[in-house]
């Protein structure tokens, strides 16, 4: 565990200040002594999300780590002068303990996305990845959880990756953490990409920190969600601005 020097806090959720490699790191070290961790990889829409309801900001607050994955939340530690070393996104981490499990012959479940891409994930697993023991693969369309929940608590995973989309991943995760010491982490639409129902932006847009343009144009319909963007921001630098003030 880090202490809270380490954190950074913008708009109320505590982010860990941390490297890529130096958090995958902390998770194999994590994993292998069987600790239970809740790992949240938070973006602008998720700190807006928190603002409005208090019970999901102290969940997220809660968690073991919470990280930046999202260029608003680097940009907006910049701002406020409490700058953050990179981006720490769910997706990357979560291919880094998978190449890792599957070298460590750890065992994963999968929480989450549709039932064809769950199955269809499955798949790709076993291929691509012949060493990882899957613990299960659920689709996170379930009316009833008992099943999952025993499931987890009887394989006892090494790592749980929960791909139900914010809130519901953090409120599930929350509640259920103690069946398992597990690495518990929040992944969002990252089964979706690994099983190859959408493309993650080309490396281009990547390192010029346009993936949520790509994603716009690849689907139009996620305008209202992009919106969160210039509100995170208005609050970033009336922050600023009030602190200057004071």
């Amino acid at each position: 565990m880090f202490n809270k020097s380490k954190l950074v806090n913008i708009l109320g959720i505590n982010f860990l200040s941390i490297t890529n490699k130096q958090f995958v790191d902390q998770l194999k070290t994590d994993s292998n002594l069987h600790l239970n961790r809740f790992v949240v990889t938070a973006n602008p829409e998720i700190v807006l999300a928190a603002r409005k309801d208090k019970e999901y900001a102290n969940i997220i607050n809660s968690a073991d780590y919470v990280v930046a994955d999202g260029i608003g939340i680097i940009k907006g530690a910049k701002i406020l002068k409490k700058p953050l070393p990179e981006r720490v996104t769910g997706y990357d981490t979560m291919l880094s303990l998978l190449s890792w499990a599957n070298q460590e012959h750890k065992k994963i479940y999968f929480l989450g996305a549709k039932p064809e891409v769950a199955q269809t994930l499955s798949s790709k697993i076993k291929e691509t990845y012949p060493g990882i023991h899957i613990a299960g693969i659920n689709d996170g369309y379930f009316k009833d959880d008992s099943y999952i929940v025993e499931t987890i608590k009887n394989s006892n995973p090494d790592i749980i990756f929960v791909a139900l989309g914010f809130p519901k991943q953090e409120f599930f995760i929350n509640e259920h953490r103690h069946i398992s010491d597990s690495i518990w982490m929040g992944v969002g639409g990252s089964f979706d990409v690994l099983a190859g129902y959408s493309k993650r932006a080309p490396i281009f847009w990547q390192k010029h920190h346009l993936e949520w343009f790509y994603r716009l144009l690849q689907e139009p319909q996620r305008i209202i969600r992009m919106m969160a963007l210039p509100k995170y921001m208005l609050l970033i630098y009336r922050k600023k601005f009030l602190k200057k003030i004071n």
